[in-house]
């Protein structure tokens, strides 16, 4: 996209369609968050809210809200259409991905330390956990412990409807209507 120097000034680690498919938004190495015009490869906003890389971008599924990962321990919550930071979510390990739940108001990320030090640590110590935020008061709320190494990427169902829900109905339809 483009054909100016602009999108080599800092590597891109994060790429995804903005709000009506416009522009693009990029995350990049050095924590600048970037809008441009898809069209022109023109950039159009720029907005250095991190630390460190960014790892990760995620929408909501209204496409309004924008989620950030980053290595500097954050999570950050933009509006989408004009990199209003809106929340900041900060753990005490590297964020390598954060997904905005499409029903509740919460946030899901997850990171551990490094791969390549994994193989020297004990589990307990890497952190290796999803951790459940509250959007609007930004108080963790929930932790999934047991992996064995960093997350990666974390993502809800679009329809946010879980496994479960949809065992809960089998159950419910073959128990009332096979045995009864």
């Amino acid at each position: 996209v483009g054909s100016g120097k602009q999108w080599y000034q800092r590597r891109v680690r994060g790429m995804i369609w903005g709000t009506v498919e416009d522009y693009i938004i990029t995350g990049h190495e050095n924590g600048e968050l970037r809008q441009y015009d898809w069209k022109t490869g023109e950039k159009i906003k720029t907005v250095h809210e991190h630390e460190h890389l960014i790892k990760d971008l995620q929408l909501s599924k209204d496409r309004t809200m924008l989620v950030t990962a980053s290595k500097d321990t954050t999570a950050k919550l933009f509006d989408a259409k004009d990199f209003k930071e809106l929340k900041s979510f900060k753990t005490d390990r590297p964020v390598n991905s954060a997904a905005i739940s499409p029903l509740k108001h919460h946030i899901l990320l997850g990171g551990g330390q490094e791969a390549m030090e994994v193989t020297t640590s004990h589990t307990k110590s890497g952190k290796f956990e999803a951790r459940f935020f509250h959007l609007i008061f930004e108080e963790e709320i929930g932790r999934v412990k047991g992996h064995f190494g960093p997350i990666n990427t974390l993502a809800f169902h679009p329809s946010g409807i879980n496994a479960e829900y949809y065992f809960f109905f089998f159950f419910f339809f073959f128990f009332f209507f096979f045995l009864r």
